[in-house]
């Protein structure tokens, strides 16, 4: 029986409910895979991962995050091997190209007056500002004159300044859960920049996500993961 493990951060404020999503992304991802078995866990959620791994093996791992990062790059790399769990951790969700298929068709209903990608950034470093670049390029590619712009929540291009520029631009939150970036700092940066346009789910919510997740834990090794 192929294993396989979803993983993301979660929200250490109130982890459970990122965990009961996870959860049940697992399970529909599991429903497409007769044969397989598909776990989850957040790494905020106190003991998840290591319940998680218990009794698996060879799994493959796929982070529920938008970037090549501190996180997938390091942190969970050692606490998976902590946890007894061995395998291979796929690229993250926010890098795979299929992502941009599920990202054109939500916004192209809505990308008559621009679109905005609201990302999260960081302070520390350029993956998730990269990761989140490298998607807007994309869109524009996938919709020939339309305005995409990325703006961030925790460091420049600002999402509240990138939305005043912008202000009938529909709003494409890159992330993978919603927690407390996607339900009260975006709103809240659209509100102060007085921005009319629609706020649309986050990506990590499309129908499409489950597809997506099954089709790269069945493809073959590329080399591009991580071995644990």
């Amino acid at each position: 029986m192929p294993d396989a493990l979803i993983v993301a951060h979660g929200s250490p404020a109130d982890p459970e409910p990122a965990q009961n999503t996870l959860e049940s992304l697992a399970q529909a991802v599991e429903r497409r895979l007769p044969g397989w078995r598909v776990r989850a866990a957040t790494l905020a959620a106190p003991g998840a991962l290591e319940r998680a791994a218990e009794g698996l093996h060879a799994a493959r791992v796929y982070p529920f995050f938008m970037a090549q990062g501190v996180f997938t790059g390091r942190i969970l790399p050692d606490r998976l091997r902590r946890a007894g769990l061995s395998g291979e951790i796929l690229p993250p969700f926010g890098t795979d190209p299929d992502l941009i298929e599920l990202a054109t068709r939500a916004v192209a209903p809505l990308a008559g007056h621009g679109v905005i990608l609201a990302a999260h950034g960081s302070r520390s470093g350029s993956p998730a500002r990269l990761s989140a670049r490298n998607m807007a390029r994309a869109l524009r590619a996938r919709l020939p004159g339309t305005t995409v712009a990325v703006g961030l929540i925790e460091e420049p291009p600002y999402l509240v300044d990138v939305a005043r520029a912008l202000p009938r631009a529909a709003c494409l939150p890159f992330f993978a859960l919603a927690a407390g970036h996607v339900c009260d700092d975006i709103p809240a940066a659209l509100a102060q920049a007085g921005a009319t346009g629609s706020i649309l789910p986050h990506l990590g919510a499309d129908p499409g996500v489950p597809g997506l997740i099954s089709a790269a834990l069945c493809a073959p090794r590329s080399g591009a993961g991580i071995v644990i």
